[in-house]
């Protein structure tokens, strides 16, 4: 048996900190309070309450070899973050020669660099279904590992590009941005989305607009940042008479109006602005043609040489929500009324009022200047810091030292079984305890579905057996899936939220159990409610003997060791046949603080049945059951 324990074996002493309670009283020679100094006495728990100084990687889609709003927000913070003292290396694809040669080369040699280039530039759109190439994919996960990264921060993973793929895959812990409503298609199922969300720690939006549609399909806690704007490069200069008109395809009514406004502004020039591949252009009218320039923006150094001289910007309603920041800063005054995408006619009545009106322009230009700094990259990476910083006490410590409970027997422990209490199982009780003893468990948890008879039953049973019998119950809570509190004195109701549901758990002083938190074939907990709760749950069952995937146990076993959760086992046998296929293999213990110690140096027992052989003869019982 040991030997196919270390074989399939989890090793729980290297996924776990120290999981024990501390409601008992420090005892001399007490195994549990050996370790009480080092505990965090609202949970039980020892946790890592920061990150420190930590290892960023910022992982972007698009080409670093091409200007975009994402990569200059990327760059910027990046730039500021490593000013902070982190040490920060940027993932991105890039069409550079230059840049593709330097990154095969930081690979190869495994050495760090502030930007590696792991692949070419693939053309990607919230429409496309374009996979990212074999190489990338296997240069991307060289970076990762290599880079041995706190934290991987993926920027707009709503599109089919290496950010979704890096926080998919990375341990590390994950932070994802969404930048536009317009790219969020993919993954297209729900159920890849559900798997990506479980990876994320932290969710933040560029907007209010965006995290509500974000939330639609990747739902969660969002948090709202500003995309940053560097203040060092759009400062205000001496403003002249000029108009800065923003082109873009979705907004060319406004453009018109704005335009025409001009031949009642006499002294006024203007620069019709494109920051995007245009298909047309407003034309000029004949008598404004030696007023008006058309001028490229798609650089930063290009937006602030013609910002810095601008005093009024007409933004387009549909365009970019960065040259309104980068105007604010550039102390340029912005002409756009609510409503002006339906009544371009508002954009020029606006842009007379400031231009006839120099007072106004100052006080606002003070404003908004004020407003930018506020924003500036240097303000969003102290945010970022914070919130990078936050995300340390997510994880516990992994403990070093010695098994408090090493003088005790190995016992096999199943812990997630059922009685005839249950309404799906017809196994007696007594019928229970002898097949268990005769299979060899030292222990077994008795959790029936929203009873708890049958554990009671069980434990009374068990008093003159060798056997250990934990009494507790499988909850099904209200729409979050079931939670198991083990070492409970009393039944628990069901149809509570998850959250009430744990603290009734707790007010008993019992062990909260998670089982099979990722069966997607049955209702498990959203992954937000996971991370809400994270620091709650005592035990995360990695192996289910039941589950049709072994995929599901894979990703609860990913989640464990990513957080350093302790990991439980159990058959959720409904037949006899099915007891002991799932288990732990673990020191004896005595009441739920040795449990949990325990747990510590526990190891993960795989001795699966075919599920169809399982699941028919609980099929014939219940159809005898019913016969009878």
């Amino acid at each position: 048996m040991t030997a196919a324990a270390e074989r399939d074996g989890l090793a729980g002493g290297k996924l776990v900190g120290v999981p024990v309670r501390v409601d008992q009283v420090k005892r001399p020679g007490d195994a549990v309070g050996a370790v009480f100094p080092d505990l965090d006495r609202d949970r039980g728990h020892v946790l890592d309450s920061t990150l420190g100084r930590v290892k960023i990687c910022l992982v972007t889609p698009f080409a670093w070899s091409l200007p975009h709003d994402v990569n200059q927000h990327v760059a910027g913070i990046a730039k500021e973050l490593r000013a902070l003292g982190h040490t920060v290396t940027v993932l991105a694809p890039s069409g550079r020669p230059a840049d593709l040669a330097a990154g095969r080369r930081a690979l190869a040699r495994g050495e760090g660099a502030d930007t590696i280039a792991i692949g070419t530039a693939v053309p990607i759109s919230r429409r496309s279904s374009l996979g990212v190439p074999v190489g990338v994919r296997a240069n991307l996960r060289l970076a990762l590992e290599q880079g041995r990264f706190d934290v991987v921060h993926g920027f707009e993973p709503g599109l089919p590009s290496i950010s979704y793929l890096a926080l998919r895959d990375s341990e590390a812990l994950g932070v994802a941005s969404f930048f536009s409503p317009e790219r969020l298609g993919y993954p297209p199922r729900r159920a890849l989305r559900e798997k990506l969300l479980a990876r994320i720690d932290s969710l933040i939006a560029s907007s209010e607009t965006t995290a509500a549609a974000a939330g639609e399909r990747f739902p969660g806690d969002y948090r709202i940042l500003s995309p940053g704007v560097d203040t060092e490069l759009f400062r205000p200069a001496a403003k002249r008479n000029l108009v800065v008109i923003e082109l873009h395809s979705g907004s060319l009514p406004v453009a018109r109006t704005a335009l025409r406004s001009l031949k009642q502004l006499p002294g006024w020039d203007a620069v019709l602005l494109r920051t995007k591949p245009l298909s047309t252009r407003p034309a000029i009218p004949h008598a404004l043609r030696d007023r008006v320039r058309v001028r490229s923006g798609k650089t930063p150094e290009a937006r602030a040489a013609v910002l810095a001289e601008a005093a009024i910007v007409v933004p387009a309603p549909t365009g970019s929500a960065r040259l309104r920041l980068e105007a604010a800063a550039a102390g340029a005054v912005l002409a756009d009324p609510p409503g002006v995408l339906d009544q371009p006619e508002l954009a020029a009545a606006a842009l007379q009022r400031l231009a006839e009106n120099s007072d106004v322009r100052e006080r606002k230009s003070r404003e908004g200047r004020a407003a930018a700094e506020a924003q500036s990259f240097a303000a969003v990476a102290r945010e970022l810091e914070q919130i990078y910083g936050g995300l340390g006490g997510r994880k516990r410590v992994r403990r070093r030292d010695g098994e408090p409970l090493a003088d005790r027997p190995w016992i096999v422990a199943d812990l997630h079984m059922h009685t005839s209490w249950s309404h799906d199982c017809s196994i007696e009780v007594d019928e229970l305890l002898d097949h268990a003893e005769s299979e060899g468990l030292g222990a077994i948890a008795v959790t029936d579905h929203n009873v708890f008879g049958g554990a009671q039953e069980a434990v009374e049973k068990a008093r003159r057996r060798e056997l250990i019998v934990i009494p507790g119950e499988e909850v099904k809570t209200d729409d979050q899936g079931e939670v198991i509190g083990l070492f409970l004195k009393e039944e628990i109701p069901r149809g509570m939220t998850f959250a009430e549901t744990v603290a009734a758990i707790r007010e008993q002083e019992g062990i909260v159990y998670l089982p099979h938190p990722f069966d997607r074939m049955h209702a498990i907990p959203f992954p937000a409610t996971l991370h809400r709760h994270l620091h709650e749950i005592d035990v995360l069952e990695v192996y289910n003997a039941r589950l049709l995937f072994e995929g599901y146990n894979d990703e609860a076993v990913r989640f464990a060791r990513k957080y350093g959760l302790p990991a439980g086992a159990g058959s959720d046998a409904h037949v006899l046949q099915g007891v002991g296929t799932g288990a732990l293999r673990m020191r004896a213990f005595d009441g739920p603080e040795e449990f949990m110690l325990s747990v510590r140096s526990a190891e993960v027992l795989r001795r699966p049945k075919s599920l169809a052989y399982l699941q028919s003869l609980k099929w014939v019982a219940q159809v005898k059951e019913k016969v009878r």
